[in-house]
């Protein structure tokens, strides 16, 4: 059964960079990736695009020949390919069971109200795939009330929308703390405490939201928002490779791929640590790393990374060293072929042209 992730999220929240940083993510851990680009507007990709959408329509020929702007463009596009879904079909069919990445557009309509990006995502499902949704929201909209609570209702409507497993995610966290101080810790923002704490901010954010017009339809969202109970965040460095591994062992448990299939049996060595829960960390460690303590941190990666350095280059000097000790080619040749190799008592069985010898 394959597993695939639905990257979403509104313009510049990242979505690209993400896919890039986890294809080579994955690619360390030894799972076999593939990236589909579903953004008929995204040209350039900074990933290998295995199937694109742009092979089917490009969002340029359609403003062209129908008149329409980037937006119109875009939604008309994902029309396309709904009514084109076969192509889809037939290029994820290529892909057998690797692990896929939709990159999808960064259009909000498409996955709050539209039904296009709904619908192809539900035949996909139909296919096999076991689906989450990767919400990206970018994390400078905490730094001000009214935006953290527009993301909120975003993600609340999206996860209605879509009706999918489904993880919000604050990219970015590693710029977090060039901006103002935020008035409470990461986790009031991550776990969506009591919001009422969050309107003598929102009122003094400006002159107009302190209007007393205003003051009960603040307290209407904020306790729509909690009365649904839904929203809640993971943070992402997307360079950091203790955040990526966060992120990704959270994923793996929503979507279901942590446990493989089949409890116990054929587990890789990641689904294994995932189940174990090793390395985990908070959100109170994010704190600590990206606002409280951030300086000594860089510090003292740097200084690791400058020790992993020094380490690797003795032991290139000392790998050459020992080829030094060899007089001259001939003399390695005779070594090689006059010293015999200790028996380790393994046997070794080969086939060769239908019979078996043993060696």
């Amino acid at each position: 059964m394959p597993f695939a992730q639905l990257v979403i999220g509104p313009p510049g929240a990242g979505k690209s960079t993400y896919c890039n940083g986890m294809h080579q993510f994955l690619g360390a851990i030894g799972r076999k990736c593939s990236i589909v680009n579903l953004d008929p507007a995204n040209d350039k990709t900074s990933y290998p695009c295995t199937v694109d959408v742009r092979d089917l329509v490009t969002l340029e020929e359609i403003m062209d020949e129908d008149h329409l702007g980037p937006n119109g463009a875009t939604l008309y596009a994902l029309e396309e390919l709904e009514e084109n879904y076969s192509w889809l079909e037939d290029g994820l069919k290529e892909l057998g069971d690797d692990y896929v990445l939709f990159d999808c557009p960064g259009q909000v309509e498409l996955f709050t109200h539209h039904s296009s990006l709904r619908n192809i995502f539900y035949r996909i499902q139909k296919l096999g795939y076991r689906l989450i949704v990767i919400h990206l929201v970018d994390s400078y909209t905490l730094t001000l009330p009214s935006m953290y609570i527009s993301g909120l209702l975003l993600s609340l409507r999206t996860m209605l929308q879509l009706d999918l497993p489904h993880l919000n995610v604050l990219t970015k966290i590693d710029n977090l703390s060039n901006y103002n101080d935020l008035p409470f810790n990461l986790d009031y923002y991550t776990e969506v405490q009591d919001l009422s704490y969050l309107l003598p901010h929102l009122e003094a954010e400006s002159s107009r939201l302190a209007h007393t017009k205003f003051g009960a339809l603040n307290e209407a969202i904020i306790s729509l928002v909690e009365e649904f109970g839904l929203v809640s965040y993971e943070t992402l460095a997307v360079e950091d490779k203790k955040s990526m591994m966060n992120l990704l062992r959270a994923i793996d448990r929503a979507s279901g791929y942590a446990f493989g299939p089949a409890e116990g049996a054929n587990d890789t060595i990641w689904q294994v640590a995932i189940r174990e829960g090793m390395g985990v960390s908070d959100v109170r460690d994010v704190q600590e790393r990206w606002l409280d303590a951030k300086d000594e941190y860089d510090d003292m990666e740097r200084d690791q990374l400058e020790e992993e350095a020094q380490a690797r280059n003795a032991a290139y000097k000392d790998s050459n060293d020992d080829l030094d000790d060899f007089d001259d080619d001939e003399e390695m040749a005779n070594w090689s072929s006059n010293t015999p190799m200790p028996d380790s008592g393994i046997k070794v069985r080969r086939k060769n042209e239908g019979h078996t010898n043993t060696t």
